[in-house]
């Protein structure tokens, strides 16, 4: 929101001055984001007259113009402006003026008195843009005939006028007016309010323009006049022209002008259609399928069609017989549009429901004024005001005769009371509070209220949108109260020294193991593409989670993978030239669970697990003379996992995923006192995706459950044994199909005293035509450690064992002695 100080003092006028005034609406939440003079500084320039222009002997485009600057001075001054001409007058630059620098951070421009062309010049003529008035530097600005000669140019013009540029937040849909701005400083200082005055224009005809609104969940008032016999062509009032200049409008024509007045002094847009050029009755509805509408900034827009979200969106119009005439509450159609040959016009105000215009200007890549502020909430309760506002200007102005206002009242929306508990804005503001306090608060700020004890029911006024719940209240009392009167006291609270859990390791830990082994940490959004989603998951469409108001196309789905986000990284890591990645992420994924139910931290319908997944590209170790260079094969990464989750163990199965190579992936398992819980994936990228995403080399990936890989349990400990440790080995034939792991599970499960540990230390596959095992059998060598913390294990005792052990895995995996 733009103004100029004096327009904002016509209506309120503290006893503050300019800086005082912004610091005071800054408190209060009114946020001045700029504050400047109308125009920067210089000195020595005087409304002066130009008495004649000849053309200078030597220069085709230069003029020497006699000037009387006042106080008897007449000087000889060479313009080359192409308007400067006798009897005007303008600004004129004396020698020693000071002029503003030509660009941001240049000197000032000194005036001197030097020649051009051979012919003395004694100051200079200047041109709006010169005196940083704007960008016209075509010609000398030309000011009124009744401008004094003499006068010093920034009293004249009022340059010295103080610009308040306001950054609103977007509840303070009140404010985006002159009147707004006025309230806001009449409760904030005290100071009086002094709405403007005028006389409704007297009806002289009765002719009204029948309008029929069919959809109450657009439009909740409409009112309308016809004016007749109007002047379009005549000249809008200098004090119009200047104060939307001051508002950073520029004039149009008299009766556009008068409607943007309207609207940035009251808040109300308004809109004037030529009355000639439409077609019948007026309709007030949604825009129907395959209409369209030439707007007034020339672009045609298609009224129906797909939000940022993919949905059907219609727009809000008003049409004529013929079709859509302008889109409310947003801009007006470019063949109703006045002109200079407009005679009749229909002067239209309108209340149009915030949910019916928010989002609509920005389908179609533009913002208006009027949208800006019907998306916020404009007061139902003053559109017949600033409607007949609006007629007496353009009365005043262009004349015209006028007819009666036609007002329909269908769905204006109840301001509900909203109840403030003292002791409640206390706790929430900090400070002590007194009823007396809050009730002059409510009365400056023009609140309806009563007493119901130490609470307060209020009444919101209709152009409050903004005030809805009990913290709205508290906002409003702690804004009056002046944030800076709030004392600045810190928190004091009982530092409690948590207890570090044993049993559960921190994230943080987890982070700190992965970048020991290399991995570098990258940190993603929670949104991906569907394409991306739907090829790493195989997950149909219906069960992807889409995201209502993307950021970008990119960003359209919520993710049910780290993966995709990892390609993403290595794809660009690969694109500026390295060789080897490794790359980490720590975050949620986002899943359909209807067995999810609200509460803290859970949204109903939807499991949000945290999930540690990464990658891992080129070779395997960073080149050196030591090792030979090879790529990282799933084995690399599996060690890799094993020494970041120590001392928890894992085991990994055989298993295909839509996003890993079928033959190159498995199911990771925790083994927790022999049960095994499924905790993630690992295994090399499919060589499909491999393709979709250009990569030379297939990336080895894994994705792990955060929580379970967490808890570690709490430590058991244990007497070191006095006896020695027994190692004996067991090497058995099996098929190849036949995993190693299988063999181990058949050991341990079989539970036998003394065995502290099994490990396989050999793998042997014989040559074609081998004596000893068939060619699709392999030998499979284990060495097992057994220890009695009581005594010294016996052969008896081992052999006992060792047999049982055989045993076990000759029934379940159809093993045979070597």
């Amino acid at each position: 929101m733009q103004f100029s100080e004096s327009w904002l003092r016509q209506y309120v006028n503290p006893s503050l001055d300019s800086d005082a005034l912004g610091h005071a609406m800054t408190m209060a939440g009114l946020e001045v984001e700029e504050q400047h003079s109308v125009a920067p500084a210089f000195t020595k320039i005087v409304v002066a007259q130009i008495l004649s222009a000849e053309q200078h002997p030597d220069a085709d485009r230069l003029r020497v113009c006699k000037v009387d600057a006042g106080n008897g001075q007449e000087l000889q001054i060479v313009c080359g402006a192409p308007n400067a001409r006798a009897g005007i007058k303008i600004p004129c630059a004396l020698v020693g003026a000071e002029l503003p620098p030509a660009e941001a951070g240049g000197k000032p421009f000194m005036i001197k008195v030097g020649k051009l062309r051979g012919v003395e010049s004694q100051g200079m003529l200047c041109s709006g843009r010169e005196l940083g008035l704007g960008d016209d530097h075509e010609g000398i600005l030309e000011l009124p005939a009744d401008a004094p000669v003499g006068e010093d140019i920034r009293k004249y013009l009022d340059l010295d006028d103080q610009i308040f540029v306001i950054k609103l937040t977007p509840n303070k849909a009140d404010c985006l007016s002159l009147m707004g701005m006025a309230r806001e400083v009449s409760a904030i200082t005290g100071a009086s309010l002094c709405p403007p005055q005028w006389n409704s224009p007297a009806v002289s005809i009765e002719e009204k323009r029948k309008v029929s609104v069919e959809n109450k969940d657009l439009c909740g008032r409409f009112a309308g006049r016809v004016i007749r016999g109007v002047n379009p062509l005549a000249k809008t009032p200098d004090w119009i022209i200047q104060r939307l200049c001051h508002a950073g409008q520029r004039s149009i024509s008299a009766l556009v002008d008068l409607s943007n007045y309207v609207m940035l002094e009251m808040g109300q847009p308004t809109h004037v259609f030529d009355l000639d050029k439409l077609n019948g009755d007026i309709t007030v509805r949604w825009a129907k399928a395959g209409e369209t509408l030439e707007l007034l900034n020339g672009q045609t827009v298609t009224l129906q069609g797909l939000d940022s979200a993919g949905k059907m969106q219609e727009a809000g119009v008003v049409a004529d017989e013929k079709g859509p005439v302008a889109l409310a509450g947003i801009m007006g159609g470019n063949h109703c549009a006045v002109s200079d040959d407009t005679k009749n016009i229909y002067v239209e105000a309108a209340y149009w429901l915030p949910s019916a215009i928010q989002g609509r200007a920005r389908r179609f890549n533009f913002s208006t004024d009027a949208a800006h502020r019907f998306e916020r909430g404009v007061d139902p309760q003053n559109t017949v005001n600033c409607l007949e506002y609006l007629s007496a200007l353009i009365v005043e102005v262009c004349g015209g005769q006028v007819g009666p206002v036609d007002d329909q009242i269908l769905n204006v929306p109840d301001r509900k009371p909203v109840k403030m508990r003292l002791s409640r804005a206390e706790k929430v503001i900090g400070i002590p509070l007194t009823t007396q306090v809050v009730s002059d608060v409510f009365k400056r700020l023009g609140f309806e209220y009563k007493q119901e004890g130490d609470a307060f029911i209020v009444t919101p006024p209709s152009y409050r949108f903004d005030i809805e719940i009990e913290e709205d209240l508290i906002e409003e009392v702690a804004r009056m109260y002046g944030f800076e009167n709030i004392p600045d006291t810190p928190p004091v609270a009982t530092l409690k020294m948590s207890v570090k859990a044993e049993a559960t390791r921190g994230i943080h830990l987890l982070r700190q193991r992965l970048a020991l082994q290399g991995y570098q940490e990258a940190v993603n959004f929670g949104f991906t593409d569907l394409e991306s989603e739907q090829r790493l998951t195989g997950v149909i469409e219906k069960d992807v989670i889409a995201v209502l108001n993307p950021i970008a196309s990119q960003y359209g789905v919520m993710r049910s993978t780290l993966w995709g986000g990892l390609l993403v990284n290595l794809k660009a890591n690969l694109n500026r030239g390295a060789g080897r990645v490794r790359l980490f992420e720590a975050g949620r994924v986002f899943k359909r669970d209807a067995n999810v139910h609200e509460e803290a931290g859970k949204v109903a319908g939807f499991h949000q697990p945290q999930k540690i997944g990464g990658l891992a590209y080129g070779s395997f170790v960073p080149e050196q003379w030591a090792s030979a260079t090879r790529a990282v094969d799933f084995f690399d990464v599996k060690g890799d996992l094993e020494r970041v989750l120590d001392p928890l163990y894992f085991v990994t199965e055989s298993a295909q995923h839509p996003a890993l190579h079928p033959g190159r992936s498995a199911k990771v398992f925790l083994m927790n006192d022999q049960n095994r819980i499924e905790v993630g994936w690992i295994g090399e990228l499919h060589p499909g995706l491999q393709q979709a995403y250009e990569l030379p080399l297939a990336p080895v990936l894994f994705e792990l459950d955060l929580e379970p890989i967490r808890e570690l349990g709490l430590p058991v400990p244990e007497e070191l044994s006095k006896f020695p440790a027994v190692q004996r080995d067991l090497a058995v034939v099996v098929k190849q199909h036949i995993s190693a792991q299988a063999l181990l599970d058949a050991m341990n499960a079989s539970k036998q005293n003394f065995v502290r540990n099994i490990e396989l230390f050999d793998e042997f596959r014989p040559k074609a035509g081998s004596i000893s095992m068939a060619d699709d059998e392999k030998s499979l060598a284990f060495r097992v450690t057994l220890l009695n913390p009581n005594e010294t294990l016996q052969d008896p005792q081992i052999d006992a064992v060792m047999v049982s052990l055989l045993g076990a895995v000759e029934k379940k995996c159809a093993a045979r002695l070597r």
